[in-house]
């Protein structure tokens, strides 16, 4: 079974994880016990927590990162030894968290400040204990032992919590420690009244437990966390012994579940409510508002406890509900075992659910990252972006203070590519967005998928209209604050006819469907790595007349031209960087004022998404700086041509597939990646009405010019369009992917990305064979290779009659794109001179 779930044992081992819930560490001098480290257990009852599964399995975790004996006298040997900053190093390396919520309401012994943890996290948010902020005021703040009023001291609690909503990412309560979590929602004030004045006469410092105050409190908390769109944790379940467990059952939430003012406050219920985790998964099954997270569970209990209490979570729950988190606290090793057990138990749940069919190994996988990764990033609304988090969200309430509009995020674009291949959006002000669209997406008329590089009306042919509506869905997970403008945040959309059912014609769905094919028939997948090619030019304004001049007219590679821009590189590097697109490396390039800025290869579905982020981030960067970055195939006829060549591998189990071996090698490929490959072959004339779709894309497409003009393939071949390659680490006799030249930025990435996966597919079905490679010129055996289309036109043809990628991508979507093709041949062959203005559109 290992083998065959390598991919996703590799997904669990290699994701970047969000800790949606810990606690503070501390120093090494800290009174608090390192044995607290394995066990919820205190005073006498430690004695014998070293016997419990748990403690000692988790001592040997911690030895074996440690490389010293496996006895818990050596580990506290060790941590002396190196001391906090080298301990913490290892375990949060190890740990691979990439972000850390903290509620910092426990007063530790010699406890680490929020900033303090940045030293081991890249980003650290805050989450407000309710119970203890409370406590601070009527301790700190109180006139005299009976001067607090039930409306003074309320009205105190909401100043100060209103100030700091803007600064945290979450409220927390721990009501279950206190009376339990059968709150009333209608608690009156008399009652609460009579509690506060109940505290007031008891010992000092007040720590609150009555009942009635305590269900105030979490009221008015609950009302605050709707006006500013914040999640509330609520402690459920286990945990030490100062809480009653049988109080804790998160059943008991059901008036407050059932309360219409709260329908929209998204609660999320810690520690898998653990050993009530059945009835966790069945609220977040029925209530929209509840979500859970396990921390705690993992990895305080056995294995068994561990993944029996993770199923348990999975029975009914939404995956999009349930959470990672450590619930780390104190001790660097709790972030490192509770990091480390979730993530094989989390392999090991999910590899069952694989065996009994109730997930695709890629439907796995994608539960992957959104337990470790994005379900955290969407409740909590964070934009994490240079090492701060940002909380995406509006404030909902009138009355409630805005700490500083400048924090704000005012406008979110909804983006989406049309069959032309332009960026076009929808723009919804912030509010409206987390209160509507978010769930229900902006309507949009067919015609947008039937428009033209030159009209923004549908093309005869296409069959969309005026007449009909579709809903743009906004894809979460691709939500992100444009690094270039802190006001704004950008997210993809989905196409749907209706909720929950994808438009035919839409462009992200036709990738996904097709490689839902590859994976499906072949267990395969596909990554793709694009180079984009662009030119940078600035405006001059001569006798009136406004012209677009290239930025410079340097050479290839050349190190002025890159002095000359590197301040405008580095700021798109860096807002590249900010939006989680990897940069491998960028250089001038042949024609004036041109630069290339390839990516890191990646899941061709985000690859295309990334692509599309990163032209908006480079077009948008140059803009700032007076400048125009054009991706147009040929701007200047008499130039070079920019390009947006892409490489392609294809991936089985987390193993490079398309990459030969000893047993198995033609030319350096496997079988595997000699027939998918042959199918790009094949196909690639049809292939290119997707990849060059547009008339100025065969002014590119020429013989010596690198971009492919033959139909061959080569090794290291660049005047081929299709090129395997051998990067520095790969073995001489293989090759690692392959590039297609003749892709360039008139292509809907994702249309061209899906012409290519359903050829693949061919080639795989129908055990098509490639020709012997071109290890020379192809233009030197020009008498003897087949041109690829010279034009729109002939490429337009040839997917005309090519039935396998109508069918694998659906006839109606190719059909209009033909349509479109046909407009444009028209439109540019009467026009010529139109070639000229398309500079701003690509």
């Amino acid at each position: 079974m290992e083998a065959r779930y390598a991919a996703l044992r590799r997904a669990t081992e290699e994701v970047a994880a969000v800790d949606g819930h810990a606690h503070n560490l501390v120093e090494l001098g800290s009174a608090f016990p390192f044995t607290r480290c394995f066990c919820e257990a205190d005073g006498d009852a430690l004695a014998l927590a070293p016997h419990s599964l748990s403690f000692k399995r988790s001592v040997r975790d911690i030895a074996s990162l440690y490389n010293c004996e496996a006895s818990l006298e050596k580990v506290e040997e060790f941590r002396r030894t190196e001391g906090l900053k080298s301990i913490a190093s290892k375990c949060f390396q190890a740990a691979n968290i990439s972000v850390i919520l903290i509620d910092d309401g426990i007063p530790f012994d010699k406890m680490l400040d929020l900033e303090s943890h940045k030293a081991f996290a890249p980003v650290v948010g805050r989450v407000l204990r309710i119970e203890r902020l409370a406590e601070t005021i009527i301790n700190d703040e109180s006139l005299s032992g009976s001067g607090w009023t039930l409306d003074s001291f309320i009205g105190s609690y909401v100043t100060k919590l209103a100030t700091v909503c803007n600064q945290i990412v979450a409220l927390k309560s721990i009501a279950a420690y206190r009376s339990g979590l059968e709150i009333n929602p209608n608690v009156s004030k008399t009652d609460a009244e009579d509690g506060l004045q109940k505290e007031l006469t008891g010992p000092r410092p007040i720590r609150i437990t009555n009942k009635n105050l305590i269900d105030y409190l979490f009221i008015c908390s609950l009302e605050i966390a709707v006006s500013f769109n914040l999640p509330v944790q609520i402690h459920t379940g286990f945990g030490d012994k100062d809480l009653d467990l049988r109080k804790c059952n998160p059943l008991h939430l059901r008036g407050v579940l059932e309360d219409e003012r709260f329908a929209k406050c998204q609660l999320v219920l810690l520690h898998a409510s653990y050993p009530f985790s059945k009835e966790a998964s069945y609220l977040a099954s029925v209530y929209s508002q509840v979500y859970l997270d396990f921390g705690l569970a993992i990895p305080k209990l056995s294995v068994h406890g561990m993944i029996s209490s993770l199923k348990e979570l999975l029975e009914l729950a939404p995956i999009k509900k349930v959470m990672f988190s450590t619930d780390g606290y104190a001790f660097p090793e709790t972030y490192y075992l509770g990091a480390n057990r979730s993530r094989d138990v989390v392999y090991r749940v999910l590899a069952a659910a694989c065996e009994d069919g109730d997930l695709s190994i890629q439907e796995a996988i994608e539960a992957v990252e959104d337990i470790f990764r994005r379900n955290a990033l969407h409740l909590y609304k964070l934009n994490v972006a240079n090492g701060s988090i940002n909380r995406e969200t509006s404030i909902a309430a009138d009355s409630a203070p805005l700490s500083s509009v400048e924090e704000d995020i005012l406008f979110v674009r909804i983006i989406w590519t049309d069959a032309s291949g332009q960026h076009r959006c929808r723009v919804v002000p912030a509010g409206r967005f987390d209160d509507v669209t978010r769930n229900k997406g902006v309507g949009l008329t067919f015609a947008a998928m039937g428009m033209t590089s030159f009209c923004d009306g549908p093309a005869d042919g296409t069959n969309l209209t005026g007449v009909g509506e579709i809903r743009l869905m906004p894809d979460m997970p691709t939500l992100m604050r444009l690094p270039w403008s802190k006001h704004e945040q950008m997210v993809m959309a989905d196409m749907q006819i209706r909720p929950g059912e994808a438009w035919e014609y839409c462009p992200r769905n036709a990738l996904r469907k097709v490689t839902k094919v590859l994976l499906d028939e072949f267990n395969v997948t596909m990554k793709a790595g694009f180079e984009n090619e662009f030119f940078l030019r600035r405006k001059l304004v001569s006798d009136g007349v406004e012209q677009w001049v290239p930025y410079d007219k340097t050479n290839y590679c050349s190190t002025s031209a890159f002095d000359g821009a590197s301040s405008i590189l580095q700021e798109i590097y860096s807002c590249l960087k900010a939006s989680n697109i990897v940069v491998e490396q960028l250089h001038a390039e042949a024609g004036k004022g041109q630069f290339e800025i390839a990516l890191k290869y990646t899941l061709c579905t985000l690859a295309a998404d990334k692509l599309i982020y990163a032209r908006e981030t480079i077009k948008s960067v140059a803009r700032k700086h007076g400048l125009l970055a054009t991706f147009l195939p040929k701007p200047d006829l008499n130039d070079i041509g920019s390009g947006s060549h892409v490489h392609l591998s294809l991936w089985e189990n987390g193993v490079n597939v398309f990459m030969g071996s000893s047993k198995d090698n033609f030319h350096g490929m496997s079988k595997t990646g000699e027939k998918f490959l042959a199918g790009v072959y094949h196909h690639l004339s049809s292939i290119l009405a997707f990849t060059a779709p547009h008339p100025n894309s065969y002014d590119r497409i020429q013989p010596n010019t690198w971009s492919g003009a033959y139909l061959c393939w080569g090794k290291e071949n660049r005047e081929a369009p299709l090129r395997t390659a051998c990067p520095p680490g790969v073995p001489l006799d293989l090759v690692s992917n392959f590039e297609i030249k003749s892709f360039d930025a008139c292509a809907n990435p994702h249309l061209g990305l899906a012409a290519i996966v359903a050829a693949g597919i061919d080639g795989l079905r129908s055990d098509l064979k490639l020709p012997e490679p071109i290890e020379s010129n192809p233009a030197d055996y020009a008498s003897k290779l087949k041109r690829l289309p010279q034009n729109l036109q002939e490429a337009v043809e040839s997917l005309s009659a090519d039935k396998v990628l109508h069918e694998l991508i659906g006839d109606k979507l190719v059909s209009s794109a033909l349509a479109i093709r046909k407009a444009e041949i028209d439109h540019y062959a009467k026009k010529p001179g139109a070639f000229s203005d398309l500079i701003h559109l690509y």
